[in-house]
């Protein structure tokens, strides 16, 4: 597993990068088909961010925490990474022996966890058909506020690619630019 540090506005010091580290790399005993974690700390005013993207197979785990300590930042980081994690390896047991799963019920699908407890998944309640408008992101933005979405699809008009526009904590907004996989899913 290979754990990369990248700073914003902070100095990465060798106890800071330990720390890091040490809280992350615990995550191989919860799951060890971890390829890699990617971390960004970031201090902006009093406000001390810590973003990390974790890279099993063909899946992405992202957490993000803030608060006015850096340490406390990472260990909230790692908390719901682990917890996202162990989530995850449920539902590749579930799929992977559907046979101790339960039935489903009128509402969710129940299937046993690893820990003994159900493992609930919920049902989708609501399919939407939308068509996809070609624009630039800038134009999306404008969508994205008019409509008073938390994210808005449409294909970018310079790269020919489906996008998906979103908003992040405050005012910022985030871009995902979608590449189809070569890979089965």
């Amino acid at each position: 597993m290979k754990i990369i540090i990248k700073g914003k506005n902070i100095e990465l010091t060798d106890n800071l990068h330990s720390y890091v580290e040490k809280k992350l790399s615990k995550l191989k005993k919860y799951f060890d088909r971890i390829i890699e974690i990617v971390v960004t700390l970031n201090v902006e005013k009093n406000r001390h961010i810590v973003e990390a993207t974790l890279k099993v197979s063909r899946t992405m785990i992202r957490a993000e925490e803030d608060t006015s300590d850096m340490y406390l930042s990472i260990d909230k980081v790692a908390d719901k990474l682990e917890r996202q994690i162990k989530k995850y390896k449920e539902k590749l047991f579930q799929r992977t022996y559907p046979e101790k799963s339960e039935a489903f019920s009128s509402e969710k699908k129940v299937g046993v966890s690893i820990n003994g407890e159900p493992l609930e998944i919920p049902k989708i309640s609501r399919i939407k058909k939308l068509s996809i408008k070609r624009m630039s992101p800038e134009e999306a933005a404008i969508q994205l506020d008019l409509l008073d979405y938390n994210f808005f699809t449409f294909v970018n008009d310079e790269t020919d690619k489906i996008n998906i526009i979103y908003r992040r904590r405050g005012e910022e907004l985030g871009l995902i630019e979608l590449e189809f996989s070569k890979e089965s899913a």
